[in-house]
C-alpha cells in the first residue's frame, strides 16, 4: 500500500513540476509512476479499489492541470512562467530580382559565420558563405540565391 502511494505521489509532483521544466520528460515519468500505481492497485487490492485509484487518478491529474492553467498564472511566481505577451512576424524574403544578383561581386558587411549580412550595390542581403568563416570588408562572389537569403564565396 505505501509503495501504491509513494508512485501516486511521485507521479502527481512530476506532473506538477513539468510546469517549470518543460520538454515533457518529467510528465512521461510522471504518467508511468502513475499507471505503475494503478496496475499495483488492481494486483494487489482487487478490482474494486483499482478502479477507485484509477479515478482518483484523473481527478487528482485534473486538479493539477487546473492549477498549473488557471491560477498559477495569475500568481506572482506563475507570472514569472508563462509568456505574456506574442511575438508576431514574418520572414521577409529577398526582392523579386535576386537572380540578377548572381555573378555580382559583394562585399561582407558582417563575419560570415557560415551566414551574415553582405552588401550589393549598396543594399544590404543576408548571406551565407559556401566557404567558411569570411572576416568583414571582404569582396565576394554570389553564386546563389533563393527566397531568403544569397550564397557567397571568396573571390579567387
Amino acid at each position: 500500500m505505501t509503495l501504491i502511494i509513494l508512485f501516486f505521489s511521485l507521479g502527481l509532483i512530476l506532473l506538477a513540476l513539468e510546469v517549470i521544466v518543460p520538454g515533457g520528460i518529467l510528465g512521461g515519468i510522471a504518467g508511468i509512476l502513475l499507471l505503475t500505481g494503478c496496475i499495483l492497485s488492481f494486483v494487489t487490492l482487487g478490482t474494486t479499489e483499482g478502479l477507485i485509484a484509477i479515478s482518483i487518478t484523473v481527478l487528482a491529474a485534473i486538479l493539477v492541470f487546473y492549477i498549473q492553467f488557471k491560477i498559477l498564472p495569475k500568481t506572482r511566481l506563475g507570472k514569472r512562467f508563462f509568456l505574456k505577451n506574442e511575438i508576431s512576424g514574418s520572414s521577409n524574403s529577398l526582392k523579386e530580382n535576386t537572380q540578377d544578383l548572381i555573378g555580382k561581386t559583394a562585399t561582407s558587411v558582417t563575419v560570415l559565420s557560415p551566414s551574415g549580412y553582405v552588401q550589393v550595390d549598396g543594399n544590404s542581403y543576408e548571406a551565407v558563405s559556401q566557404s567558411g568563416q569570411i572576416p568583414i570588408n571582404t569582396q565576394l562572389l554570389i553564386t546563389a540565391a533563393n527566397s531568403f537569403q544569397l550564397t557567397v564565396k571568396t573571390k579567387s
